[in-house]
Parts: C-alpha cells; structure tokens; sequence
C-alpha cells in the first residue's frame, strides 16, 4: 500500500508543479532541493505517474532513470521508493549497479548508477523506451555525471528532443548547470529547517596536515574525543564524517564497542556489506543510541535517520594525478565550505541539532568554496576512451560545465594509443571497443584482454579484480600474497572480490583468448548510426571499479605492435599450459596493468620505474631484493623525492620487456655527461637502462649535438681557447651590439650558442672530444661574426678602439666588459684635457689613478671632476706621492707620465 502520509510530508512536493511545467515547456530542468527533502525518492515517482502527493489525478505513465553517483546510494534510493510504494524492490522500482540487476518487467523507475547509464547511451544512445533522466547529486561534480551530462544534451539535440532531463542538486549552486542545458528553469524546494548549534572544536595541540593518503593519528584521536563528549552533550544519534575506510576503521577501534560507549557503532562507505547499509538507513528500532562512521557518501547521497549531531573531521578524499610521475591516487585534502554545510545540515533536518567541526573559525573561512571537479584533477584516460566511443575524441563537441586541461587530456590519449585503444588520430579502435565494454578502466582492460591471452582468463580476472579495488593494508605490499589472501579469505573485501572475478571472466569476449587484438579503425559516424551506438562505454570514477590507477606517464607516447598488444604475448591460455606459477601470473597481469611502473632495483629496498620515478618499499618487506617489480598502488608523500610503494609484484626482465615494449629502445647514445663525450650503444627501457657498451664510431651528428650540450652546460668561456685579445674582441663586439645594435653581433652565450654555425665551423664538426673544443681559438672564430657584407667590420677599430692615446702620449687599454667603456689611467697623464674621451658616440667612464696605479676617483665628467672633485684628490694624495706633479690647475699643466726630478 502506497504510504501517502510520507509522500505528503516530503517538502519537495511543493516544486512539483514548476518541475512539471519545465519539463512540459522546454524539456529540461535543474531542480534545487537540500537532502532528506524527497528528490531523489519522491520526485522520480511523480515524473513516472506513480503517485500523486496530496490526492489528485496522476500523470501518465513514463519511463523514468535516476543516474546516482555511488551504489550504496542507487540501492538505498530504489528500496526507499518500493517501500514508499509498499512493494518489493524490482516490481515498480529497481536497480542496476555493476555486477547486480533487480528489475521487473513492470518496472518504470530504474535507479542506476552514472558508470552503467554511460555503458547503456554508448550502446544505445537513443534510450529507447526512456522518457526521462535524472543526474541526482550533480553539484557533486563526479566526472561521470558530467559526461552522462554532455552525452544526453548531444542526444536531446541530435536524435531524441523530446527526452526530458533533470539535473537534481542538493545545493543552490545551479547557474551553471541551468546555462549548460540551454537557460533551463531552475526550480528550487524549500527544505524543513531547524535549528543548528555549530561547535568549534579544533585539537587540543596542532596535527601535521594532510598528505597522500596520510591521516595524522593525533587527529582521529581527537575525533574519537570529540564523539565521546557529544554523546554525553547532546541526544540522538551521532553522524562522524572521515575521509576514507582505514580512518572509520581505526577510530571505530578507539570508540570501543556499545558496552564501552554506551552506543552501537556501525561504519557506512561504498565496500559496506548490503546488511550493514541497509541497518543505517533503517534507523534505531530498539531506541538505543548509534554512532555512524560514514565518508563522504552521507553528505547527500544517503539520509540517515535519528541523526541530531554531526562530528566532522574536516577532511575529504579526492582524485589527484602525477603526470610528470605516473602517479595517481585519491588524496586526502581539507573539505570545502560546501561540503561541510552538507554535513552539518545532516543535523538539524529532523529536529534541531549540533554540528561538532574539527577545525578552529579563523581556518574555516580559508577553505575552498567548493571541491574541485573531478575533471579538472582526475586521471582521464576512461573519458578520453568515452569521448573516442562517442565519435568525439577531443571533447570538443560536447558540452561540459569544464573542459578538459589539455595538458592531462593529451597524456590520457597518450595512455590509449599506447595500448591500442584509439589510432593516431585518436579515433577508437575495435580493440578500444572491447576495452569500453569491460566496466574497467582502460590500462585495467588492457590488462585482463593482454593477460587472458598469457595466462588464462580466469587467473587474469582475478588479478584484475585484485587491482580493481586496492586490497586491506592488512594483505599486505605483496601482490601474489594478497591474492593467496583473498582465495582463502572470508572477510567482506574477498566476497566482492570473488563477485567481481566472476563477473570479469564472463565479461571477456568469445574467443579473446587467442585474439591477436584488431587494428581495424573505428571510423565516426553520426550520432544515430549504428556503429557508433554499438560502440560501448567505459564504467569508471566511483562505480568503475577503476581503484587505483595510474596517471599517464611521458614515457607512454610510443606506438605499440598491433592492436596495441606488446610483442611477445603469446596465444590462448598460454601461462596455463606453461604452467606459471602464481607469482609470475600476478606480476605479469600487473605489469600490463602499469607498463610505466615497472621498476628495477637500485638496491636497499629502492627501485626505478621506466617512467623515471624513483620508488621505496617499506622496512621489513618481503619484495625488497627482487630484482624487478610491476608497482601496482604507489602514492609520493609531500616532502619525499621518490614514491613510496603500496603494493607491487614481483617480475623478471623478460615480463617488464613484454609489457612495457613501447618503451624499449636500442641505439646510439651520445651526450655530454662529466665533462666530456661519452658515446654507447644503450639498449633501454624507458628511464632504465639495461645494457650499454662503447662506440668506436659514433654518428658525428651526435657528437655534434653532445658537443653542443656541453657548451650549453659549461658555457662557450669554459671550453674554447680564450687569449687576452679573443676575450677583447668579443667585450668590443658586445659593446658596439650594445650601443649601435645591427650590424654588430650579438655574442652572448645564448646567442653565440644559437648561431654555432656561423661561427664554429668547421671546426665544431670536426670535434671529437672536450680537448678538441680547447684547440679552438675563439677570437679567429668571432672574426668570422663580423659584419664584411656591409663593409662595417673594417669600422671596428675606429668604433671600438682596442686603446686611446690620452694627452701624456700613452695609448691606454679601454676595457669593454662592462655596461659602460671603462678607461683606467693615471691622473697626471690627463692634465689638461677637459672633454671626456668617448667611444661609438659613448662617454667612457675614467678610473683616475694614482701614481701607484690605485683607484683614486671615478668620473665620467672629466671637466665636473677637474672644477670640483679634484682639489680633494690633491689634497690627500699630494703628501703621499710629493716626486708626482699636483698643480692647482691641471686643466693647464702639461700631462706627463714622469716623476718631477725627471722632468
């Protein structure tokens, strides 16, 4: 029996008419309505013409899908709407989330998730038979809401314009999704509002920050304080929100059990066992007080009942990449202002409540407004595959509140050309296709494709189950071990991996094993042909089981054998007939997994990934003197050089070749390294290099090139031949650049280097070694930059005279080095000059000297200096220097170089 005195006690009855009335007018609406206000469970009934709040005629009977980010909330929402409905799930309402389908043959609401609503519009972008889309918590901004998002806008205005969507948030941030679906009507309900108390409760004592996956303890003790005092502060249950499963874990473990707290605690995130969801969700019966440790999935997705306080830790985990590394994995990362109104309205949505905020005032308004999308900071190789299956390989054409950086978009297509998922233009292959429809991420498709073929599909399944979620840290570092683990395993980690084994080993295509994976070109179609639509999808973010996969590293640009599949891999269930041992099964489904994550030892538990990343292996791990390992989970703390190492495999040289081909390159190397040429032939894999021996006769381009690196590093000065006059001839040539610009040569470095070959040939050709470089005398070679076309280079001595004769009759050595022409010469030798000497138009500037030769004045206005600095010099000098002429009058003395006794 249909409960309608819940359906009519539910606030966002009241925007149901305007919601209505947008879909009938323009088609699209984004409806704002706070959690626990009935959007996610009333408003998909209404649009299907099950019910009618408050009586009345009910709309026509509709087709509706409800696209939630998370399973946990697709299971919850279809179970609340059957029960509102008073039937059994699958009959009016159901569900489909990887790996579990409950539908009826009259069932009209779908709950799905964005991952299997993205698989089903890549194979059937129509919709056929669907009238209306919801995206449910799309503020979240999940990358696989906003490319669903994009998709059906594209259908909307390509093949079906009648399809009706809604974009459903749980906050009043709506501007830019109603622009993105043309200027839709934003249609806002108001939610019941009670009263909430906030509470500043930072640590008693500060707590290191956040980094990598890395929680300090001080701050979940701190937490698990905090829920102490509130249940003796305050009634009703108590709601902690933790950024990851191992924090609910060891603060439950600090909470104690009920006898201790005087309270059940129960723990709710994406991996909790259906039983254990469905008992939060269900509420207290027996009227004993629950604590409930939940992530992030509690912040709108779910509603918890009997909540009146909320303990927020203030932390989130969100999606990071490494580019320059290979590295990818969730971070954990302060929360922002609006996630933590989500969870602080968790409190006061049934009666007035306290929220209990782990942080201090001042620090709260230095958070980020909102999260950062997940395209903005995600690893984007399953939606650079989605859009290749889309027909739009750049994204260009679709519309997304973000656009991809191009940065990570170009070393996501880097990723898929690498293992033959799209071709060089970046239009997906076959072999792409059958990856899109694994519900894997794209380097763990290749894996189980590539592994099934080496060794066997159903020991490749369970590999790639086993990186499709990152074991306990209790399974420990080791791979193979881990596996072993989860065989025998009876925890709730190694039930859902067995699922997910099962399901992998089905979902493989008839007679992949044995395929040698097809190069055929998946040319674009228009968006309603058939090809395009049998096309597939890419299941990923939150509900693609994508766990921890690796970003795209540099190295990952090479084209590969056919289909992308390395050369070496053999045929069907070849590692079952040559018998493999697990450990060898485990590391080589890994190192197709991360190809760029292969890892040599460089002793003392340290490694170097191909990618060039340094990796660390923990004190007391079994894998530290393997010699090869296939990293699988790997994350770099804030303050270390190199990667620290969660979870890896061991492997030989012969399996880091096979998977990481791409990578392998033989040939001459030629560089300046210590100083000098080194020429090798090197045979390398990737950032390793795994053999090299001496070149009797290298490529002189390349000794070239090396020659040239050197001079870079070390600097023309360094390397040729400079004499006193060479070393002057370039200050003069600087100098007339400087003052009078072309014709005269620029000679820098930089610009000496730019042009070596007007200059240094062909001598630098003919260059073998450093002490080749050391016979080149530079100033011939500069004499070659000097402007002969125009007939100035014969002005060089008249411009920038190597000496100028001054009134005693000496010729004195003008120096050119620095910004301004500097004439050093003794004092008595300018007696009666009173113009100061220039040089190309250039006043140079006079170091006047003692008779010692030490600097006495600088000036460079000989006649200023004579009027009014001169009596001071005199004054101080003339008793020291009494053989030297000082007159009163220099401008009228004879100058001289001679003592007076001589004169």
């Amino acid at each position: 029996m249909i409960r309608d005195d819940v359906l009519g006690s539910l606030p966002v009855r009241t925007a149901l008419p305007a919601l209505e009335a947008a879909l009938d007018g323009p088609g699209c609406a984004v409806l704002c309505a706070p959690p626990g206000t009935g959007k996610t469970t009333l408003v998909p009934l209404v649009l299907a013409g099950l019910v009618r709040p408050g009586g009345g005629a009910r709309g026509s009977r509709r087709r509706v899908v409800v696209a939630e980010p998370r399973r946990i909330a697709a299971r919850a929402a279809a179970r609340r709407m059957a029960w509102l409905l008073g039937e059994r799930v699958g009959e009016s309402v159901g569900f489909t989330v990887r790996g579990e389908r409950v539908v009826g043959r009259d069932t009209v609401v779908e709950v799905v998730t964005t991952g299997v609503l993205l698989q089903r519009l890549q194979r059937d972008q129509e919709l056929g038979g669907v009238d209306v889309v919801i995206i449910d918590e799309c503020h979240e901004r999940h990358l696989d809401a906003d490319t669903v998002a994009a998709f059906l806008l594209d259908v909307r205005a390509t093949l079906r314009p009648e399809l009706r969507l809604v974009a459903a948030s749980a906050t009043t941030d709506a501007e830019g999704w109603a622009q993105l679906l043309g200027d839709a009507p934003v249609v806002e309900a108001r939610g019941v509002t009670h009263p909430l108390e906030v509470v500043w409760a930072p640590p008693p004592r500060p707590v290191r920050p956040p980094h990598g996956m890395r929680v300090d303890p001080a701050l979940l003790t701190h937490v698990a304080s905090v829920v102490r005092g509130a249940l003796a502060e305050r009634a009703g249950d108590v709601l902690v929100f933790l950024p990851g499963v191992g924090e609910i874990g060891r603060v439950a473990g600090q909470l104690g059990g009920r006898d201790e707290l005087g309270a059940e605690v129960l723990q709710v995130h994406g991996r909790a066992p259906a039983e254990v969801q469905d008992a939060v969700l269900a509420g207290s019966g027996d009227g004993n007080r629950r604590v409930v440790l939940a992530t992030s999935v509690a912040e709108s997705s779910l509603t918890v009942p009997g909540v009146r306080v909320v303990v927020d830790s203030g932390l989130a985990r969100e999606p990071r990449t490494d580019h320059a590394r290979g590295l990818s994995a969730l971070t954990t990362v302060r929360a922002s202002q609006a996630a933590a109104r989500q969870r602080a309205g968790r409190a006061g949505r049934e009666a007035p409540g306290a929220v209990y905020r782990c942080w201090d005032q001042a620090q709260d308004a230095r958070l980020a407004r909102f999260p950062a999308p997940e395209i903005k900071v995600a690893d984007l190789a399953a939606f650079a595959l989605q859009a290749a299956c889309w027909g739009d390989p750049d994204a260009s054409g679709l519309a997304l509140l973000d656009a991809p950086p191009a940065g990570a978009l170009a070393a996501a297509r880097a990723v898929l050309t690498a293992i033959g998922a799209v071709d060089a233009e970046g239009r997906v292959t076959d072999r792409g296709v059958r990856m899109s429809r694994l519900g894997l991420h794209p380097r763990l498709a290749r894996a189980l494709l590539d592994g099934a073929q080496e060794v066997g599909a159903r020991r490749a399944a369970e590999v790639v189950a086993l990186l499709s979620e990152e074991p306990p840290r209790a399974y420990g570092d080791d791979l193979a071990s881990a596996w072993r683990t989860a065989k025998r395993g009876g925890d709730g980690y190694a039930a859902r991996w067995r699922q997910e084994s099962r399901r992998l080993a089905s979902a493989l295509p008839r007679g992949t094993a044995g395929e040698a994976g097809g190069t055929g070109r998946h040319e674009r179609t228009p968006r309603g042909d058939s090809a395009t639509r049998d096309s597939g999808a890419v299941q990923v973010g939150n509900d693609g089981g994508a766990g921890p996969v690796g970003a795209v590293s540099g190295a990952d640009r090479a084209g590969t054998g056919k289909g992308g599949r390395p050369p070496g891999v053999g045929g069907a269930d070849r590692g079952e007939r040559a018998g493999l041992a697990d450990d060898s099964v485990v590391g080589v489904v890994a190192a197709f997994a991360f190809p760029e994550r292969v890892a040599r030892a460089r002793g003392a538990g340290a490694f170097l990934m191909v990618s060039g990343t340094g990796a660390e292996l923990g004190d007391g791990s079994a894998l530290r003197s393997a010699p090869w390992l296939a990293v699988a989970v790997a994350d770099r703390p804030a303050t270390a050089a190199s990667a620290r190492v969660r979870l890896a495999a061991v492997i030989d040289e012969d399996t880091a070749r096979t998977a990481a081909a791409h990578l392998l390159v033989s040939g001459e190397e030629v560089r300046w390294e210590d100083g000098d040429v080194v020429a090798r032939g090197v045979t390398r894999l990737g950032a390793v290099e795994l053999s090299a021996r001496p070149l009797r006769k290298p490529d002189p381009a390349l000794v070239r090139a090396a020659l040239l690196d050197g001079l870079r590093r070390e600097g023309p000065g360094a390397l040729l031949r400079w004499t006193r006059d060479s070393e002057a001839l370039r200050d003069r040539l600087g100098f007339l650049h400087r003052a009078l610009g072309a014709p005269w040569p620029d000679v820098s470095d930089a610009a000496l280097l730019d042009g070596a070959d007007d200059w240094l040939e062909p001598e630098l050709s003919k260059a073998r070694r450093r002490a080749d470089l050391a016979r080149i005398e530079a100033g011939q070679a500069l004499r070659r930059l000097l402007p002969w076309s125009s007939g100035q280079a014969g002005r060089l001595d008249e411009l920038a005279p190597e000496r100028i004769l001054v009134p005693s009759g000496s010729r004195v050595r003008v120096d050119y080095g620095g910004e301004q022409p500097v004439l050093a010469v003794k004092l008595q030798e300018l007696f009666g000059l009173t113009a100061t000497p220039t040089v190309a138009g250039v006043p140079v500037l006079v170091h006047l000297l003692s008779p010692a030769g030490r600097p006495a004045a600088v000036t460079a206005d000989l006649a200023s200096f004579w009027r009014d600095g001169y009596r001071a010099v005199r004054a101080e000098l003339r008793g020291r220097y009494p053989r030297h002429p000082w007159p009163e009058d220099p401008t009228r003395a004879v100058a001289t170089r001679r003592l007076n006794n001589r004169r």
